[in-house]
């Protein structure tokens, strides 16, 4: 059976999407500011402070910077309404964000790995210089804050399931954990370790990378028609077999399209109903389905007769 929407729920829908691009784009516009002060502030300390790691850290906050600015332009492309060309929507823009974002993020990475390992097999024997206490609360500070900004952006990639906003997120924990990482490389150098603090560049080389890879993964398997998750699914069903007039819910297919969902269900219900009876059932689970459910964007509702 087709699909129907009413013209309210529709409206509702059109209301949350375009709360959610004004939300991601002042969420983003925020991180933007954040970066911007962090990465100057820790590549001063990083100079002044006599600290490679420091240095190595201000890159990764310059990319994330890059990186909002793509979650930015994909939740816009992402929010334009469905066209000739486009007939499902551009879901798809904001996972195409979220790979260019990890590539970035990995480049950014690679290169600052490069960088410590030439460090640690070049041939300079002069005295190295020890990170003074700038750097250490540079450090500190850039800790404290990017957690911070972890939460508040992962608070509204939960709310909205936007895949973008998770990944800007994670850029920023694991910036928080590469400050983490010079904040220990500085102390070990100021403890009479000086190769901490170039080994530190490489402990952030690992984590930019790791978190490149996840980012990377989840973007991809929302762009293969990956199914949703077996709880997710089996509330679906539970949902659409408890509405009255269903017998049985014989087949249920979904696939993730960006951050939403589309649903395909075949229910069984009586085959001496008439027409416009199967079609009510029809109807009562689409609507609940899509009201328990804000991320599922279509869904179709098939129905089997069913006789003794």
């Amino acid at each position: 059976m087709q699909k129907t929407t009413a013209p309210a729920e529709a409206s509702v829908r059109a209301d949350i999407h375009q709360d959610f691009e004004k939300t991601a784009v002042r969420v983003s516009g925020v991180s933007i500011g954040v970066n911007l002060l962090l990465s100057v502030g820790k590549l001063l300390a990083g100079i002044f402070g006599h600290s490679g790691a420091m240095v190595s850290d201000a890159v990764h906050s310059a990319s994330d910077v890059f990186s909002s600015i793509i979650v930015i332009v994909g939740v816009k492309l992402a929010a334009k309404e469905a066209d000739m060309e486009h007939p499902y929507g551009h879901e798809r823009m904001e996972c195409v964000a979220a790979i260019i974002l990890a590539v970035v993020l990995l480049i950014s990475g690679l290169f600052i790995g490069h960088a410590g390992i030439e460090k640690l097999t070049d041939g300079d024997k002069t005295a190295p210089v020890i990170p003074g206490v700038l750097a250490l609360v540079a450090a500190a500070v850039s800790i404290a804050v990017k957690e911070a900004m972890y939460w508040f952006t992962r608070h509204y990639g939960k709310k909205y399931n936007s895949g973008a906003l998770m990944a800007d997120a994670w850029h920023h924990r694991s910036d928080a954990l590469s400050s983490v990482g010079a904040l220990a490389g500085i102390v070990g150098a100021r403890m009479g370790y000086p190769i901490a603090d170039t080994a530190a560049s490489l402990l952030i080389c690992v984590f930019i990378a790791k978190a490149s890879y996840d980012i990377f993964k989840d973007a991809v398997g929302k762009m293969v028609d990956r199914s949703c998750n077996r709880e997710t699914e089996q509330a679906i069903h539970d949902c659409a077999a408890a509405i009255p007039g269903v017998i049985k819910v014989d087949l249920l297919h979904t696939r993730v399209f960006g951050s939403r969902i589309y649903v395909d269900i075949e229910i069984r219900a009586d085959g001496k109903l008439t027409l416009e009876q199967g079609h009510e059932i029809a109807r009562q689970v689409h609507r609940a389905v899509e009201e328990q459910f804000p991320d599922v964007k279509h869904i179709m509702v098939h129905v089997n007769p069913y006789t003794e």
